[in-house]
């Protein structure tokens, strides 16, 4: 099937996921979305904590996460609905109850979740946005972290699991700046032999990156209280 056709059908099929929710730009624009504040009740229909991923991808994280903790709630968030089509069918297939994916673009996240609402947060393998005139779209610069921070509860922990050092060493400096309370902090957890089984989770992409040698990186961090935060200064010259 051509690239283009299996998009499509990808897309068509997007459509049949009961997990997959896929708003509409004037649906969430300066708006809340219907599920704010109601995906306890009215999608899970369970307590149980929520936890989610930001630009969850193929959705190999939130699947996997969701097969670990049977007693949680998973969410996968992106823009990218022929990636989430992998994550949506395997859920759909397996019959899992606990797993979500909700297409949107993280700018738009705090339409979608009220105070308290989530747990957790996982934000694997990102775009590390590594222009200067692009620092302010990284999802752990201050500006992301405010937008977490209206429905993230405040013993919440923020997980980011990378191959960029450059993204690992900023995300620490904001931590650090903003004295937020940071629980690990390691720069290679397969070579140090930190990775457990959770973080031992991997995405396609990070299996790219372990062939061809790149160490993984992970922090895990809390917001607790903080509502605003600043940028470091953390911009290495040849990275401007």
């Amino acid at each position: 099937m051509a690239k283009g056709k299996n998009k499509l059908a990808r897309f068509a099929e997007n459509e049949t996921f009961k997990c997959m929710i896929q708003p509409e730009f004037d649906e969430i624009f300066h708006k809340n979305h219907s599920l704010k504040g109601n995906w306890a009740e009215k999608f899970f229909g369970n307590n149980n904590p929520i936890v989610l991923e930001l630009g969850c991808g193929r959705g190999e994280y939130t699947v996997a996460l969701a097969q670990m903790y049977p007693d949680k709630n998973f969410i996968g968030v992106d823009i990218k609905g022929a990636r989430m089509w992998r994550g949506a069918k395997t859920a759909t297939e397996n019959n899992m109850p606990n797993v979500a994916f909700l297409r949107t673009r993280i700018e738009f996240i705090e339409s979608f979740f009220d105070k308290d609402e989530v747990s957790e947060i996982w934000i694997t393998f990102p775009d590390p946005q590594l222009k200067k005139a692009r620092v302010k779209k990284r999802l752990t610069g201050p500006l992301f972290l405010a937008r977490y921070a209206l429905f993230l509860k405040s013993d919440g922990w923020i997980n980011l699991k990378t191959d960029c050092r450059h993204l690992h060493d900023y995300t620490k400096a904001v931590v650090d700046h903003n004295n937020l309370e940071c629980e690990v902090a390691n720069t290679d957890i397969y070579g140090s032999g930190y990775a457990d089984p959770l973080l031992s989770i991997k995405t396609r992409y990070e299996g790219i990156f372990l062939d061809r040698g790149v160490k993984i990186t992970y922090l895990r961090f809390t917001l607790g209280e903080k509502k605003s935060f600043e940028d470091p200064i953390f911009e290495p010259d040849d990275l401007l």
